[in-house]
């Protein structure tokens, strides 16, 4: 095909005509399958005598042609490919494009350069990176921007960690010499120069700890002339970019270079100790310089933003936040000290504050958008604003120089406030402002005031910051100012963030307010919202006698808050529900209350019925309602709440298997307020057909705590199957299944059938324990065998002779029951998790030996390791252990429980209890360390203990656990299993019993089973008895 008809083919794909659009897309996608079309488009696009939309669509589908015709290599690859000849002319083509003059060319041009490098460069264009460096020292614009949009892909994805280096030594002279041509280069190409060197300096800190003395040299030699340029252009009256001017571009420049600084500073802080000072004023010098421009441009939207002269636009808010973020780093760190003084502070809090006060374009939308107002100030939320940058920087600021900032908030405070009240008086409409910035700001970090308050007071100081003041002198006048809803709502937020310091009589008139709000018909948005986020507070900081008179009226105003909102606030006031129905122990909620709460719960999760999240609330909130003492409340609740609920598990599919799982989540939070007499009449017969219909094909630990007593009465109407065995239907469909994910579910269902049933499941016993055995023999996984195992060890604690009979009586291919499991259990054992598990295993074990069965003593097993001399000190991989096999010595059984037993005793784990180490601690060591000791510097990768505890919070470690502890991998106990006797006992002083008294009565020739037993157990056993 000729270059005109490609051309034509090319102008069609731009008809307004749908017909003949389509009709020519379809034969350029026919026609980039032939060898010479990626040449053909590529020729086009050079043609500048064509209009720019047509050579755009030119590159475009010559984009897509390198995509998918250049390289296998490449992800969209879909061939054939171009040949090497075509490919050498198409990047000639496609390389010259990076100096078209046109800039929509050139960054499409820049696209295909680098796609193309990703698979050619070195190998197959070894001259691409000096043809680019040369191209970027060329005195042409257009050139010079072309090669740093193709530069900044190879920088970031191209470069391998030994080219790095000489590259970045070759570039950064380059780029910093475009920075300092102002007059011979554009805003935007200084801008665009800077962005390139913040990816080189991210680039070097990912080799950093590869090569540290390469880095470290090109660290000090390449960045403190940049950092110099920076101090120069940021040390400029940045006004000069934003007055007078047709376009802000400048603004672009110092928003690179702070987002550059921000690069620098974190992995690379000490080359710029010289420089903060000057960084920070500089600084502190933009956010007041442009704050004029600010509150014209945003803050009152009197005029429309300048448009950008090219299609990047990077505004104040952006520059705010790249800077604030600079700032951050800095604080954080406590760097700079010297810059820090009260004056420096305060100036830099009264700054911040400025900047984040609600704007013209916040009002419209908060009035109109409830989620878009409460996201505003969410811990998680990913929205970017201006507040919640300043207001990071803040917490930042308290972090890193808490004297110095408490200080500077309280001259802060009494400067706002008295400017807010002169501007009000003379009549200017926009005086709420600051002062709802500065509400907003201290009230954020109201934690960190409170406590460094009681510090210093407790340490005889006078109080930094005085918030009462402003609690007893200023928010109380701003409580009736409903034509400045976003003030008043913040006056509601910011008094119960300060609950603590509250005086009684003035806590009781805020929550009085408060509630008068939330039953407010005619308040906005603003108004409603913070008042439900100061009831949140009030719930959690105000004394209980304050709030039960006026609790009934909080929920019944706070109830219908469900049903009409969504997103963010309906988190809000989930969570806020959540903490007001557990007040006083919801001993004042009524049955129409409760009746009203439940309809809305539900009718939540059903709009809501994927998102675990709210579902997890709302089983909180049902819960509690349902724990209610109060007259009637749980059988209201549970007559509203259970039908739905039933049907819901009913009706769901296996394809909506979430509707089911959550319904059953919902059910059981009913179960877990139920009183002390019982679930009540009826309900595990309206609850029962749906749970096991779903149990059948759903799991889950929470389904299994139903109660046992009904269970034994109820029978199904429609099989007239009973209860038990329904759940004996749904424990044999488990067994029988080769999926063994369901793991310890299976055995907590039998543990609670076991532990509740009493005497009910006699009938049963001997065909769901040989149904175990069985299963016992081909189970693989862990979990799924501990499932099988605790069983027998309960009843062997409770009926150990005649579970032992039947055991003894039971076949299976030629070896007892009592066989396998026994096999199956000293194998396992030492993989049991939960504490309780763990510990009715160690208590069956004691049974066991002490019984001196004879059917026990026969029975041998694996006993220790063997260890070869050709695999000591041997990794022993995979292909290793099929060469050489891991053997072991072989034992009676109650040889093997003594092992065990020892091991459960030495262990510093709470299967044993704590304190046991001491026994084996005492026993010396051979391996010729007894001297040696840590660094205490090397001590956990050199962090301080107060790091190492808060990195352990962030990581859920608790304390004092190292994070490799392998009991923080156990399963959690349930609240019954965890008051049961097992759970109570002493297990040390049990197990120390146990050996003195088989020692004193030589229980099951406890002298010859010893000598059985390694050195090591040998001597505990010893110093056990001879204590």
């Amino acid at each position: 095909m000729s270059l005109d008809e490609i051309t034509q083919c090319l102008e069609a794909t731009l008809s307004s005509n749908p017909t003949t659009r389509i009709s020519a897309e379809l034969k350029l996608s026919d026609l980039l399958t032939t060898p010479d079309t990626g040449l053909k488009l590529a020729q086009v696009l050079l043609i500048q005598d064509l209009n720019t939309g047509l050579r755009q669509i030119t590159c475009i589908t010559l984009r897509r042609y390198v995509n998918e015709r250049w390289s296998p290599a490449l992800p969209q690859w879909k061939g054939p490919g171009a040949t090497a000849e075509v490919k050498v002319q198409i990047r000639q083509a496609v390389f010259h494009g990076l100096s078209d003059p046109e800039n929509k060319i050139r960054s499409l041009c820049a696209q295909i350069v680098s796609k193309v490098a990703n698979s050619d460069w070195p190998d197959d264009w070894p001259d691409l990176l000096d043809s680019v460096i040369a191209l970027l020292s060329s005195n042409s614009p257009p050139s010079v921007h072309g090669a740093m949009q193709v530069l900044l892909e190879i920088i970031r994805t191209d470069l391998t960690e030994d080219q790095i280096l000489p590259v970045l030594r070759q570039l950064m002279p380059l780029l910093l010499n475009i920075l300092g041509a102002a007059e011979q280069h554009s805003l935007l190409t200084r801008a665009r120069a800077v962005g390139v060197f913040r990816s080189c300096v991210e680039t070097l800190y990912m080799v950093k700890s590869q090569y540290p003395a390469a880095v470290k040299e090109a660290v000090e030699s390449i960045l403190p002339p940049w950092l110099d340029a920076f101090k120069i252009i940021l040390s400029t009256d940045p006004r000069q970019d934003v007055q007078n001017s047709s376009n802000w571009d400048g603004i672009a420049l110092r928003f690179q270079i702070y987002k550059a600084l921000d690069a620098v500073q974190a992995p690379f802080h000490r080359v710029l100790i010289p420089y903060n000072g000057d960084l920070l004023t500089a600084s502190l010098n933009h956010l007041n310089a442009l704050y004029s421009t600010f509150v014209h441009y945003y803050l009152l939207a009197e005029d429309s933003i300048p448009a950008p002269s090219e299609s990047e636009s990077t505004g104040l808010p952006q520059l705010f936040c790249a800077i604030v973020d600079f700032l951050s780093g800095i604080t954080r760190h406590a760097r700079g000290k010297e810059w820090f003084v009260s004056e420096n502070t305060k100036g830099l809090l009264a700054a911040v504050i400025n900047w984040i006060q609600v704007t013209q374009d916040d009002e419209e939308e908060w009035l109109s958008n409830a989620n878009a107002f409460v996201a505003q100030e969410a811990e998680d939320t990913l929205a970017f604003s201006v507040r919640l940058a300043g207001l990071d920087m803040l917490a930042s600021l308290v972090e890193g120089y808490r004297p110095v900032a408490m200080i500077a908030m309280h001259q802060v405070i009494q400067e706002i406030t008295t400017q807010s009240d002169g501007a009000r008086s003379a009549g200017n409409t926009n005086w709420w402002r600051p002062l709802e910035a500065m509400l907003a700001a201290i009230g954020s970090q109201a934690d960190e005031i409170l406590e460094y308050i009681d510090d210093e007071v407790d340490m005889g100081n006078p109080k930094p910051t005085d918030v009462e003041t402003l609690l007893v002198n200023v928010i109380p006048n701003l409580l009736g100012l409903s034509d400045c809803p976003f003030l008043q709502g913040r006056a509601f937020v910011f008094a119960s963030q300060y609950t603590k310091v509250l005086p009684e009589q003035l806590a009781g008139q805020y929550l009085h307010a408060t509630v008068q709000v939330l039953e407010a018909g005619e308040a906005n948005i603003p108004i409603k919202v913070s008042a439900v986020k100061a009831i949140h507070n009030f719930c959690q900081g105000i004394d209980d006698a304050l709030l039960v008179p006026v609790i009934p009226r909080i929920a019944k105003a706070v109830g219908p808050f469900l049903t009409v909102t969504s997103e963010d606030t309906l988190s809000l006031v989930l969570e806020s529900l959540s903490v007001i129905v557990e007040i006083d122990g919801g001993k004042w909620m009524t049955p129409d209350l409760a009746n009203s709460l439940v309809v809305a719960c539900l009718d939540v999760w059903m709009k809501n019925n994927k998102d675990p999240l709210i579902i997890s609330v709302l089983t909180e909130i049902l819960a509690s309602v349902t724990a209610s003492p109060a007259q009637g409340v749980y059988e209201t609740a549970i007559k509203q709440a259970l039908p739905p609920l039933c049907n819901a598990i009913m009706a769901s599919t296996e394809a909506e298997h979430w509707i089911t799982g959550a319904a059953i989540d919902l059910a059981c939070s009913l179960v877990r307020g139920a009183p002390d007499t019982g679930l009540g009449e009826g309900f595990l017969g309206m609850l029962a057909p749906s749970l096991f219909f779903a149990m059948k094909t759903v799991e889950d630990r929470e389904v299994i705590q139903v109660n046992f007593t009904q269970l034994r009465t109820w029978s199904d109407p429609t099989t007239g199957q009973s209860g038990l065995d329904s759940v004996l239907a749904v424990i044999a469909k488990q067994m029988q299944s080769q999926d063994e994910s369901g793991g310890l579910v299976i055995g907590d269902l039998i543990i609670h059938l076991l532990r509740r049933a009493g005497e009910a499941v006699l009938p049963i016993l001997p065909e769901l324990l040989q149904a175990m055995i069985n299963r016992m023999k081909s189970a693989k996984t862990a979990t799924f065998i501990q499932s099988l195992v605790i069983p027998f060890a309960f009843l062997i604690n409770n009926q150990r002779d005649t579970v032992l009979s039947l055991l003894e009586s039971m076949n299976g291919e030629g070896r007892s029951g009592l066989d396998i499991l026994i096999q199956t259990w000293c194998e396992n054992e030492e993989t049991f998790q939960g504490f309780w598990a763990q510990r009715v295993s160690t208590l069956a074990l004691c049974s066991l030996y002490a019984s001196e069965r004879p059917s026990l003593q026969s029975i041998t097993v694996k006993g220790d390791l063997i260890i070869k001399p050709e695999t000591r000190n041997v990794i022993m991989t995979r292909s290793k252990t099929k060469s050489m096999p891991t053997e072991f010595t072989i034992v009676p059984f109650p040889v093997k429980a003594l092992k065990l037993l020892l091991h459960d005793l030495q262990a510093d784990g709470e299967a044993a209890s704590k304190g046991l180490g001491k026994v084996a601690s005492d026993v010396g060591s051979d391996d010729g360390d007894s001297e040696w000791a840590e660094d205490p510097d090397e001590i956990n990768g050199g962090l301080r203990p107060n790091e190492m505890a808060f990195l352990s919070d962030m990581l859920g470690a608790p304390s004092g656990l190292p994070f490799d502890n392998d009991d923080m991998l156990d399963a959690p106990d349930d609240e019954d299993l965890k008051n049961d006797q097992v759970s109570q006992m002493d297990m040390r002083e049990h197990l120390l019993s146990f050996f003195r008294q088989c020692a004193a009565r030589n229980t099951n020739n406890f002298s010859a089973a010893v000598s059985q037993l390694n050195v090591d157990e040998t001597l505990v056993v010893r110093r056990i008895v001879g204590q």
